[in-house]
C-alpha cells in the first residue's frame, strides 16, 4: 500500500471527458436511469392506487393516512440516502447498486402483503430507504462517467426518466383497478408485487457497469482506475472512432488517501463553498415540497373534487407524466448550451408562477378535471427540468470525495424541509373539503419555487461543459495545485 502522503499523477478525468458518445454511455444511461423509473413507478402506484388502498376492499385508510404513508416513504428515502450515501463514498458506487436495489425489491413486495395501516407504513418506509440510497450512488456515477460536454443533458434526461415509471404505474393502475380483470381486493397488492420483481432486471443490467475510475483514483487505487479507463476505451473503440490526439492529456496530481472525515465534509460545505451550500438546500427543498405535496395527493383531488372514478385515475396521470418527462428531455440540452444558471432560474420561476395561477383557478372552480390536468402538465414540464437540474447542481458543485454524500445530504435535508411535510399537509387540507384551504398549499408551493429562482440568479454557478475537477477541485489534490 502506498504511503499516506504519496503523490501520483493521472490523466483519468481528461480521458473520460474525451470519449465520444458510444454504446457504453447508453449502457450507463439504461442501467442507472432505470432507478428513477422504479421510483416513478412506486410513487405513481401509491398516488393512483390510493383510492383503492384507502377503500373498504383495501386497508380502509383516510386521506390523512394516505398522506402519512407518502411521508413515510419520503422519510425512509431520507434515512436511506444518508446511510447509503456515506457508504457509497466509502465503499464505491458499484457495490452499493446491488445493496440498495435489493432493499427496494424486498420491501416493495412486502408492501403488497400489508395487512393494516402500520404494516403498510413500515414497508413504505423501507422501500423509500432503498430508493433513497440510490440517489447518491447513481447521480455521482452518472456525473463521473459521462463526458463533461454532455453531463447536464444526460443527468437531466436520466432523472426525468422518473416519469417513464410514472406512466407505467398509471397504465398499470388502469389494469389492476379494473374489476373485470383483477379482483379488487388483490389488484393494488399485485401492482406492488410486480413492481418489486422488476428490480431483478436492474440487478442483472448493472453487472456490466464498472466502478467509477474517478472514485478509484481519489481512494488510493490509481492502478485500478487506469485499468478501468483502458477497458472503457477499448469498449468504445470497438464501435466508435476515437477523436484524434494532438497534445498530451491534461493531468492532475493527487495525494493517496482512502477515506474522508466528517470534519472535511463540514469544512467543504460551510467554509469553502457556503454559497453553493445555500443554493443546493434551496433548490432541493423547494422542489421537494412542490412535487411531493401535489403528486402524492393528486389522485385524491381528482376523486373528491372532480368525481373521477378510482379506476380512471391512470388516464389523468399519463399526460401529467408525459409533461414531466418531456421537460428534461427537450430542455436538457439548453442546460449545457445556454447554461445552468439562467435555465434553472427560468424553469423554477415559470413553474412557480404558473402554479400560483392554476391554484387560484382551482379555488374559483374554473377548472374541470381535464383542464386541471392540462395545467399541471404545462407547469411540471418546466418544474421537472428544474428539479432534475437540482440533483445535477448538488452533485457537480462539490469535491469528488464527498459527492455521493453531499447529494444524499442535500436530498435528505431538502426533503425533510419540504418533502415530508408536503404530502401530510396537503392530505390534511384535502380532508377539509375546502378549495380555499387547498389554495393556500398551492400558493405556498408556487411561492417557494419563485424564491428559488431568485436565489439561483444570485448564487448560481456556471458549471456547463467544465470538467468536474475544475468546478470543484478534489480534496485529494496535491497541495501545490490547490487554487
Amino acid at each position: 500500500m502506498p504511503g499516506a502522503r504519496e503523490v501520483f499523477t493521472t490523466d483519468v478525468p481528461a480521458r473520460l471527458d474525451r470519449l465520444p458518445w458510444s454504446r457504453f454511455h447508453w449502457l450507463v444511461v439504461a442501467a442507472l436511469g432505470i432507478t428513477w423509473i422504479l421510483d416513478g413507478l412506486e410513487v405513481t402506484l401509491v398516488g393512483s392506487l390510493s383510492p383503492a388502498i384507502a377503500g373498504t376492499d383495501g386497508l380502509n385508510l383516510t386521506a390523512g393516512q394516505i398522506g402519512l404513508a407518502g411521508s413515510a416513504y419520503i422519510l425512509g428515502a431520507v434515512v436511506g440516502a444518508l446511510v447509503f450515501g456515506r457508504l457509497t463514498d466509502r465503499w464505491g458506487r458499484r457495490r452499493l447498486f446491488t445493496i440498495t436495489v435489493a432493499v427496494y425489491l424486498v420491501a416493495t413486495i412486502a408492501t403488497g402483503f400489508s395487512w393494516d395501516f402500520w404494516s403498510f407504513l413500515l414497508f413504505r418506509f423501507i422501500t423509500g430507504a432503498g430508493i433513497g440510497g440510490e440517489y447518491g450512488a447513481v447521480n455521482s456515477a452518472i456525473q463521473e462517467l459521462i463526458p463533461a460536454r454532455r453531463r447536464g443533458f444526460t443527468d437531466l434526461a436520466i432523472n426525468g426518466s422518473f416519469w417513464v415509471g410514472a406512466a407505467l404505474g398509471a397504465m398499470g393502475s388502469i389494469v389492476v383497478l379494473d374489476p373485470d380483470v383483477v379482483d379488487q381486493a388483490w389488484g393494488w397488492r399485485l401492482a406492488f408485487i410486480i413492481g418489486g420483481l422488476l428490480a431483478l432486471i436492474v440487478i442483472w443490467i448493472r453487472r456490466f457497469i464498472p466502478e467509477s475510475p474517478r472514485w478509484l483514483m481519489t481512494h488510493g487505487r490509481p492502478e485500478e482506475a487506469e485499468a478501468v479507463v483502458r477497458e472503457i476505451e477499448a469498449r468504445v473503440e470497438r464501435h466508435t472512432a476515437m477523436p484524434p490526439i494532438f497534445a498530451p492529456h491534461p493531468t492532475i496530481r493527487l495525494v493517496h488517501r482512502t477515506r474522508t472525515s466528517w470534519t472535511e465534509l463540514g469544512v467543504s460545505l460551510f467554509r469553502t463553498y457556503p454559497r453553493r451550500t445555500i443554493l443546493g438546500l434551496v433548490l432541493m427543498a423547494t422542489q421537494a415540497f412542490c412535487y411531493n405535496a401535489i403528486f402524492f395527493t393528486y389522485a385524491m383531488i381528482l376523486t373528491r373534487f372532480y368525481a373521477i372514478p378510482a379506476q380512471n385515475i391512470g388516464w389523468f396521470m399519463l399526460p401529467f407524466a408525459l409533461g414531466n418527462f418531456m421537460g428534461p428531455l427537450l430542455l436538457g440540452r439548453l442546460f449545457d448550451s445556454v447554461g445552468r444558471k439562467p435555465m434553472i432560474a427560468g424553469t423554477y420561476g415559470l413553474a412557480g408562477l404558473l402554479l400560483c395561477v392554476t391554484g387560484w383557478l382551482f379555488a374559483q372552480g374554473s377548472l374541470t378535471a381535464e383542464t386541471q390536468t392540462v395545467a399541471w402538465t404545462v407547469i411540471f414540464f418546466f418544474a421537472s427540468a428544474g428539479a432534475s437540474a437540482a440533483y445535477l447542481t448538488v452533485g457537480e458543485l462539490f469535491p469528488l470525495e464527498i459527492r455521493a454524500l453531499t447529494i444524499s445530504l442535500f436530498y435528505a435535508v431538502g426533503t425533510l424541509l419540504g418533502g415530508v411535510a408536503g404530502p401530510a399537509v396537503f392530505g390534511a387540507l384535502i380532508d377539509t373539503g375546502e378549495r380555499s384551504q387547498i389554495l393556500v398549499g398551492y400558493l405556498l408551493g408556487g411561492g417557494l419555487m419563485l424564491a428559488a429562482a431568485v436565489v439561483t440568479l444570485f448564487l448560481g454557478v456556471r458549471a456547463e461543459k467544465k470538467p468536474l475537477e475544475s468546478v470543484a477541485p478534489p480534496l485529494s489534490l496535491a497541495g501545490d495545485e490547490h487554487g
